[in-house]
């Protein structure tokens, strides 16, 4: 099919991939997209994760901590990841009984293994950069499906961060003209979104603000040797230490005005080995820490809020894997009482399943020739089409 055809349909099946900070697996979404911009009505036909293998797993992150002596493994990986979104493209096709050949285009967020968002001095320019693998060529042309990747870095080349890219989706699907709202996706990193009541594009503030699941999920893996804390158990065994958390909250991400996004660069392996340190110093058992970091990743968000929104938010509508912790989501609740919580599922998408969505509608924006990011979000010194459009061999 031709862009032109494709661009003359009505209606697009649009199939969204995105794999996390965390690596956990591939979420794939089968959408229903109609129109585009303002006008974008979507409805989800099929949505699963395809967990990686614990091999793929580790292969991934000890590829995005190896800096640069991994060359030729950040090569292979590239490649090897294309063919693995390939797959699920084609598994999730099946899945809402369709031939990969019914599908109209694929968006490809790709799995990030560096993202460096401040500008650095490289060789003889100051220089910015983030890196998503799984190559979007080898998608299209292992499905014969039209595919759009690599979204980050035509947001980079205008002064941006590259991130946070889900704002305009947010914007897209949640603005509304009587209630001030905020979206929050809690995956390894959380963003916030904020949507003023009857708010333009120019209008909305969104950024990072910090480790969502990722400490906890690290903790649980070196502790328990478990992936994550199922529904918060082990947090709501535990007891908070709050000192912990107010010497934490000293770091001066938390403080740093938007626009600004950050990753495992900052929150990785190193400043795990510093939580565990301090945990140590003041005696903490495993559960307590894993108890007290949970809270930190709710205070986080609560502060971010108090610091950078301090007009009233009306409603808060959380996705991602965070939502399934229930002592997480309970203490946000806690820490901002005024505010009426809910999920993505309460608006037609699951919330496992908003970030794959996203790049669905993202891809859509960026085939019909629309700005995908918001600058006053990223940073950027001015909206501009988004990824790399990847035409499978015919």
């Amino acid at each position: 099919m031709t862009l032109q055809n494709l661009l003359n349909k009505c209606e697009k099946r649009v199939i969204g991939l995105m794999s996390g900070t965390s690596a956990d697996g591939i979420d794939a979404a089968l959408v229903k997209i109609k129109g585009c911009g303002p006008e974008t009505k979507l409805e989800i036909t099929a949505f699963d994760c395809f967990p990686f293998s614990r091999e793929q797993k580790q292969k991934i992150l000890s590829v995005a901590g190896a800096g640069k002596y991994a060359i030729d493994e950040l090569s292979q990986l590239n490649f090897y990841l294309g063919y693995l979104f390939a797959d699920a493209a084609i598994s999730i096709a099946k899945k809402a009984g369709l031939s990969v050949s019914d599908i109209d285009l694929i968006g490809s967020h790709g799995q990030t293994v560096r993202h460096v968002p401040e500008p650095g001095h490289f060789i003889d320019r100051r220089i910015s950069s983030s890196l998503q693998l799984g190559e979007p060529s080898v998608i299209a042309n292992t499905t014969g499906v039209t595919t759009i990747g690599d979204f980050r870095p035509a947001d980079m080349a205008v002064g941006g961060q590259g991130a946070p890219l889900v704002p305009l989706f947010d914007y897209l699907l949640f603005r509304s003209e009587k209630v001030t709202r905020a979206v929050l996706n809690i995956g390894g990193i959380a963003n916030l979104t904020l949507l003023p009541k009857s708010c333009t594009p120019e209008q909305v503030i969104a950024f990072d603000t910090g480790p969502g699941n990722m400490i906890v999920d690290n903790l649980c893996k070196t502790m328990f040797n478990r992936d994550f804390d199922k529904n918060g158990s082990l947090a709501d065994s535990g007891t908070i230490n709050y000192s912990l958390v107010d010497r934490l909250l000293q770091d001066d991400y938390f403080s740093q005005p938007p626009p600004k996004s950050t990753g495992r660069e900052r929150f990785g392996a190193d400043y795990l080995n510093k939580i565990i340190d301090l945990g140590c110093v003041d005696n903490l058992s495993p559960v307590d820490l894993i108890a007290t970091m949970t809270f930190f990743s709710a205070k986080i968000i609560s502060t971010a809020v108090e610091r950078f929104y301090p007009q009233p938010i009306e409603e808060f509508i959380v996705s991602g894997g965070g939502v399934n912790n229930f002592i997480l989501m309970r203490h946000l609740q806690e820490l901002m009482p005024e505010i009426r919580f809910s999920t993505t599922n309460q608006h037609g998408i699951p919330p496992d399943a908003k970030e794959a969505v996203c790049f669905a509608v993202l891809a859509n924006e960026t085939l019909h020739g629309h700005p995908g990011n918001i600058p006053s979000a990223t940073g950027a010194n001015r909206p501009v089409v988004l990824g790399k459009i990847c035409l499978p061999g015919f």
